[in-house]
């Protein structure tokens, strides 16, 4: 979470989508019938995105500065010109985004994305080039267009991945009544930009990146190992949450069962001409090297359950078996007993009217009544908060703003979603805030990917032992480099390794 006062700092409560079962027998025979695609990017289209484009960067931690931008944008706007929107690369705007979510996606207008996170679980260029036809699918089939079609303007950004704020509820819909109550106008683009694809239009995306890999040289195949990579990557996750403190990754939670998917990618891959074609390992793996990896320290850290800024200097712990997931402005807590998320917004220190602030800017124009103000203190910090009881379609919610007071001119807080009453779920969290110490701050690293050559001695244990991680290691180096546990390592062999780097 970085420090800004951009509209998008207002509190965005996210949800945790489950994922789902997918059965794919006879999808991709199915599938096999022409697909309708549109054969130009249309001024009103290219509008939208220019206008969508600024919003969806702030929100996504902005461009990575690194060379592999540049990488991945020859690649996106050569995979890009296969799908018959445009046959000029300068029509397409290829992002690589600096943030820790697995996640890609594309809007109508001619713009693509995909994150650092999603890059480095890749093993090749093909890989690569296959998720982003994915996403390209997506636009060229209209599936937006035909998802929102009697939507507003806004509507129709239909960005493919991430869960963002906005859409508020837990494992049991409990909470799902106040999606449309507690957002902001900014909040609400995010929401609607995010909303899921159906199953069939997945499977057509899926079929689209198939049929774009191989009329662009690349082996169809590919698809099909990066969704193998990506359901590895999604059961790893969920066995560290509450350890990690991870949610799911973005891309995983809003699209079908990858798992399932895998399958259904390798039949496509067949039908369009089988194995062969270029996978471009080597210039894949060279340009994947250095990149940052996890969290960026500017941004804060999740460690565990706790996050930590060094940059701000403070930090705070979730409760047991609760997930984080850290944004350019804000840090999303969720678990079953409800949802938060820590913030920060203009403060002249007056905590009435900053606490005030919070709850305007989650109720919007729906008028909530706080209770009044209470004072506290929290490790030396002064603390206010107060509770507002809502009425929703699921029954009575609490909303608690909960608020510190860092200095006369700065201040943070927590927005809180819980059943009526259930708001003691995140006292912990509560409590746990507190400043970090000049030499904790200094502590605090980045992890970059490392590549390494294979040499003689080098086994799967000892290379797992380098991973820049205190649990999970050897699962870790496995899923990085789609390898299993009798996966046998040959001399010279490129692996990736995740180290600390020096900030």
């Amino acid at each position: 979470m970085t420090r800004t006062k951009k509209k998008g700092l207002a509190v965005k409560l996210a949800a945790t989508a489950a994922l789902g079962s997918l059965a794919v027998t006879g999808a991709a025979d199915a599938q096999l019938k022409a697909i309708k695609t549109a054969t130009n990017i249309t001024p009103s289209e290219r509008k939208q995105g220019d206008e969508a484009h600024p919003q969806l960067m702030a929100e996504f931690g902005g461009a990575y500065s690194g060379p592999q931008a540049a990488y991945v944008g020859r690649v996106g706007q050569n995979i890009a010109l296969q799908s018959g929107l445009s046959n000029a690369r300068s029509d397409f705007t290829v992002t690589l985004l600096n943030s820790p979510v697995n996640n890609a996606f594309a809007i109508p207008g001619g713009y693509v994305y995909v994150t650092r996170q999603l890059m480095a679980l890749m093993n090749d260029e093909a890989e690569l080039a296959g998720v982003l036809g994915h996403e390209v699918g997506h636009v060229a089939a209209q599936h937006s267009k035909k998802r929102q079609s009697a939507a507003t303007r806004n509507q129709i950004l239909g960005v493919l991945g991430a869960v963002l704020g906005g859409a508020i509820g837990d494992s049991g819909g409990v909470l799902g009544g106040l999606g449309g109550l507690l957002q902001n106008n900014a909040m609400q683009v995010a929401q609607l930009a995010t909303l899921g694809f159906s199953r069939s239009q997945e499977l057509q995306a899926d079929q689209l990146g198939v049929q774009y890999l191989r009329s662009a040289g690349y082996d169809p195949l590919a698809l099909s190992t990066m969704l193998a990579s990506l359901a590895n990557q999604t059961n790893l996750d969920a066995r560290l949450t509450g350890g990690d403190a991870r949610s799911l990754p973005a891309w995983a939670s809003t699209h079908p069962d990858p798992a399932s998917r895998v399958r259904n990618a390798q039949t496509l891959a067949s039908r369009v001409g089988g194995t062969g074609g270029t996978r471009n390992a080597d210039a894949f793996l060279a340009a994947i090297d250095n990149v940052l990896y996890g969290d960026d320290p500017a941004q804060g850290v999740v460690e565990g359950n706790e996050f930590l800024h060094p940059d701000l200097r403070l930090r705070f712990a979730v409760p047991r078996g609760y997930g984080m997931q850290n944004g350019t402005t804000a840090v999303t807590v969720s678990g079953n007993g409800g949802q938060a998320q820590f913030t920060t917004g203009p403060y002249s220190g007056d905590m009435n009217a900053y606490i005030a602030a919070a709850f305007k800017s989650v109720a919007g124009n729906t008028a909530i009544s706080p209770s009044a103000v209470q004072r506290t203190t929290v490790n030396g910090i002064p603390a206010s908060y107060s509770t507002a009881r809502v009425a929703s379609q699921s029954g009575q919610v609490d909303v608690t703003v909960f608020a510190y007071e860092f200095s006369r001119s700065s201040a943070f807080h927590f927005v809180t979603l819980t059943k009526a009453g259930g708001t003691g779920v995140f006292n912990s969290m509560f409590n746990s805030v507190r400043r970090l110490s000049t030499a904790e701050a200094a502590a605090i690293k980045p992890r970059r990917i490392d590549l390494v050559t294979v040499g003689r001695g080098d086994t799967m244990a000892s290379l797992a032992r380098r991973m820049a991680y205190s649990n999970y290691q050897a699962e870790r180096f496995q899923v990085l480099n789609r390898l299993t546990a009798s996966s046998r390592l040959t001399p010279g062999q490129k692996v990736k390794i995740v180290v600390y780097a020096s900030r």
